[in-house]
């Protein structure tokens, strides 16, 4: 079997000799960055590097300069240095290696650099971060404030290119590529064999790389879960493209029935007849390989997008009555832990991945492992398991976006690695996701389940809208400076006031409850508890909070920056009581009638968001219990887009005089209710790392005369 040109592997961060760290890390840099300038000289002429092949990714001269701007970018936001090579080349090939909110693929939008250029800027990029690696301090191990991590991150980052990149120039036109020494494709194909099912004992499985761990790691591949993976049986190979070829005569492109939702909208759109690298020409099948065509290597895995792979697998389990799937991360990983070695302590690869063997895949029954072939390499396996973090998930905070825009459930688990993965790719704990129609060097394997239910937990994703991040922070965060949490503050400072009250049903309304914390303090002293806002948005985290999901938001530092955060019920010492509490869109005015009978009423910061306060105040009262208490805390701040002037409580003249919004509320309340006691409450809210707003409400309890 003829090798490649080596690839070496990733240094460990920890040793005992600093001087044989340096140099490795140097000898691993520039190895990198010599396949990455080897695969892009496969392109012969400068034209193509323009040519947007995949509609979905920018054209190659970003990801040729990319690479390089990604160390100046992140050396300049850790301050390592001061001064950038190319300010116009290190913001145009900064972004935009994926179709998300925040980035912009047009490329009308782009100036794109000479190749020329971007080659002299490669070479003092190279020439720059040589030199670092030669002058930094280096002490063992490494840790991820280090410099030496952030050029690892830089290294490592390429290596993610080198593949995504290799998937562009797959696609295209040949007549722009002259094949180079070193990206040799296998050779070898024929018929498949025929795929069985292999039984796996199901057992609890550790996800997450742990902080021990030696080798470099992305942010989302740390923290901890552990899952409970019941018996199933795997299929022997990956799929191959003879087995899908199956599906393609029985007419699995037209029969919708087998596609998801988005499937059918993938299907509607693209109109696919065979996978993205199959082609048709003189009434034969051909596949397309990184550098060439063959009559279609029915041996060899098939690469497909998720939806693809779904639709089979649907597919076949209809034709054989059985309960066929995509496995889930922690089923595939259970299969990976049959093969105990990892890249940094094989001898030679036991799959066909960090371009050790060829450049391509290569037949499914080549590299087996425990009866199971191609666990790792080839071509990587989607699964069903949308990307999210682990408990005690951390961005790391010079590449806070690589991972949490994926945290959106859009986003499937691939994993594996294919004949071109290197570094962190090939270790057993990477974890790399992509939007379910997009494609990589990726098939799949599929299992039998003993359930139709596949066993996924639900994604929480990074609330990035400003306002409601500064909610879910005001709400769940952190004390700001001497200010404690304001919900917190709030609701403990009137129930000390009602010590000795008696409540008779021990039910409580949490009214314009936002995104909930004050429905949960409020259960610490009642039974049932609901929490009710006119904002679904606000709701849907309280609910994802209640039903035990993480809550994460993004909340602002400055212009475009964002902080972080992620917090669970457990926490805060709050799931014991989350039981307790349900919430509900609705309209405080308007509120169905099932919402009554409460012994309390909680009204946080609300009574001046409201369209009209009197009408609002006189439909709670019809909420509460005889006796029952009514908690409102105001700062009487009337805003003309939510409520007209003439439905202001008060802050105008009477006759003359002086009219507040407290002589409103005593005006309205008076008749029906009366006042217990009052007292002011502090709440800080942050807007941005440098701006906080301090509110001095003012907590009034009412109770309801009869």
């Amino acid at each position: 079997m003829t090798k490649l040109a080596t690839t070496l592997k990733p240094p460990l961060l920890c040793g005992q000799s600093e001087q044989e760290k340096r140099a490795h890390i140097k000898a691993y840099f520039n190895n990198s960055w010599a396949q990455y300038e080897s695969l892009f000289s496969n392109i012969n002429n400068d034209d193509a590097f323009y040519i947007k092949a995949e509609k979905l990714r920018h054209p190659l001269v970003f990801y040729f300069g990319h690479t390089a701007t990604f160390y100046i970018n992140k050396l300049i936001l850790g301050k390592y240095i001061e001064s950038r090579i190319n300010p116009h080349l290190e913001s145009i090939c900064a972004v935009g290696v994926d179709e998300m909110s925040w980035d912009d693929l047009n490329s009308e939008n782009y100036d794109w650099p000479a190749i020329d250029e971007v080659r002299a800027y490669r070479n003092q990029v190279n020439e720059l971060i040589n030199g670092i690696i030669d002058a930094m301090p280096l002490s063992l191990p490494i840790t991820q404030d280090s410099l030496a991590w952030i050029i690892l991150m830089g290294i490592e980052h390429e290596r993610i290119h080198l593949e995504t990149s290799s998937v562009i120039i797959r696609m295209l036109d040949l007549a722009h590529l002259t094949p180079v020494e070193g990206w040799q494709a296998c050779t070898e194909s024929g018929a498949a064999p025929t795929n069985t099912l292999v039984a796996q004992t199901g057992r609890t499985v550790q996800l997450g790389k742990p902080d021990s761990n030696a080798t470099y790691g992305w942010d989302n591949e740390y923290g901890d879960k552990q899952v409970k993976v019941d018996d199933f049986a795997a299929s022997q190979y990956l799929v191959s493209n003879q087995e899908f070829l199956a599906f393609v005569e029985a007419g699995g492109y037209l029969a919708t029935q087998y596609w998801t939702e988005e499937g059918q909208q993938w299907l509607a759109s693209m109109k696919p007849q065979l996978p993205r690298f199959w082609f048709k020409r003189d009434g034969q099948l051909y596949q397309r390989n990184l550098l060439g065509e063959m009559l279609l290597p029915l041996n060899w895995p098939v690469e497909v997008n998720y939806l693809e792979a779904k639709a089979f697998c649907n597919w076949l389990a209809q034709e054989t009555g059985r309960l066929i799937r995509l496995p889930t991360e922690a089923e595939w990983q259970l299969l990976r832990e049959t093969q105990p070695q990892d890249l940094t302590t094989w001898s030679e690869a036991p799959g066909n991945t960090n371009l050790e063997f060829f450049a391509s895949s290569c037949p499914v029954n080549r590299f087996e492992t425990n009866g199971v072939f191609d666990v790792l390499g080839n071509a990587w396996q989607w699964t069903e398991t949308p990307i999210d973090g682990f408990a005690g998930f951390k961005v790391h905070p010079l590449y806070d976006d690589f991972s949490t825009p994926t945290f959106d459930g859009k986003h499937n688990l691939i994993k594996g690695g294919s004949w071109i993965s290197t570094g962190n790719e090939a270790v057993m704990h990477s974890r790399y996701a992509f939007r379910r129609h997009f494609f990589q060097h990726a098939g799949f394997r599929y299992i039998e389940s003993t359930s139709a239910k596949v066993p996924l937990d639900p994604v929480a994703s990074y609330e990035m809208d400003a306002n409601i991040a500064n909610e879910l922070a005001k709400h769940y965060g952190q004390p700001l400076g001497q200010f404690d949490n304001s919900l917190v503050s709030a609701v403990t400072t009137a129930m000390a006031q009602l010590v000795g009250h008696s409540f008779e049903q021990k039910r409580a309304l949490d009214i314009g409850c936002s995104v909930g914390r004050g429905s949960f303090e409020l259960a610490r002293y009642f039974d049932k508890v609901d929490g009710i806002d006119f904002t679904a948005r606000n709701i849907s985290h309280a609910l994802a909070f209640k039903e035990g999901q993480l809550l994460r938001y993004a909340t602002p530092i400055e212009g475009q920056l964002v902080d972080f955060f992620e917090v669970s019920a457990s926490q805060l010492g709050l799931a014991e009581l989350t039981d307790k509490v349900d919430f509900y869109q609705g309209d405080g005015h308007n509120l169905k009638p099932q919402f009554s009978g409460y012994d309390l009423i909680f009204c946080n910061l609300v009574l001046s968001h409201v369209y009209d306060p009197a009408a609002f105040l006189t439909a709670l009262s019809e909420r509460l219990n005889p006796k029952g208490i009514l908690v409102l805390n105001n700062d009487y701040q009337w805003h003309v887009s939510i409520t007209q002037p003439t439905k202001w409580l008060g802050g105008f003249k009477v006759n003359g005089e002086n009219f507040t919004g407290r002589d409103g509320l005593n005006q309205q309340l008076k008749s029906q209710f009366t006042l217990l006691t009052e007292t002011n409450v502090n709440q800080a809210m942050q807007l941005n790392l440098r701006q906080t707003v301090l509110t001095q409400s003012e907590l009034t309890i009412w109770q309801r005369k009869q």
